[in-house]
């Protein structure tokens, strides 16, 4: 089987109520059973991870959105990060991920091949998003 088939069964012998939910690339998904729940529950297409293993999930860039879809579903859930030891608080979560991304697109900028006017409003776009994190 997959490593995060193996890594669901563990997480599922500490806690078989809880939902789980692995970050797997550019999509958070959920494995077997908790997989058949939340679709049940919200309507997320079932796929399959291989053979053996059914998935469903969600885009990264929807995280935010459907964390606080479970939070107020009540839906008992854990992120499962290979990044991350333990996540306890998902809004630092979040707004790391946020962080991550502005610092990506900083490395990605071709500084001989920008305008002083496209730094300007590149740097003005990334102030506004820094703000919003630490509102």
């Amino acid at each position: 089987m997959s490593k995060l088939y193996n890594l669901y069964n563990q997480m599922k012998q500490k806690d078989p109520d809880k939902l789980y939910i692995f970050k797997s690339g550019m999509f958070y998904l959920f494995l077997q059973e908790d997989a058949e729940t939340i679709s049940k529950m919200l309507g997320f297409k079932i796929t399959k991870l291989n053979e053996n293993v059914i998935k469903c999930g969600f885009p990264t860039s929807r995280f935010e959105y459907y964390i606080n879809l479970f939070k107020k579903e009540n839906i008992n859930f854990e992120v499962v990060d290979s990044n991350y030891a333990k996540i306890d608080n998902y809004e630092d979560y979040m707004n790391n991920n946020k962080l991550k991304k502005i610092v990506h697109e900083i490395q990605n900028i071709d500084l001989d091949n920008i305008s002083f006017k496209q730094a300007f409003e590149t740097l003005e776009k990334m102030q506004s998003e820094i703000n919003k994190i630490y509102k």
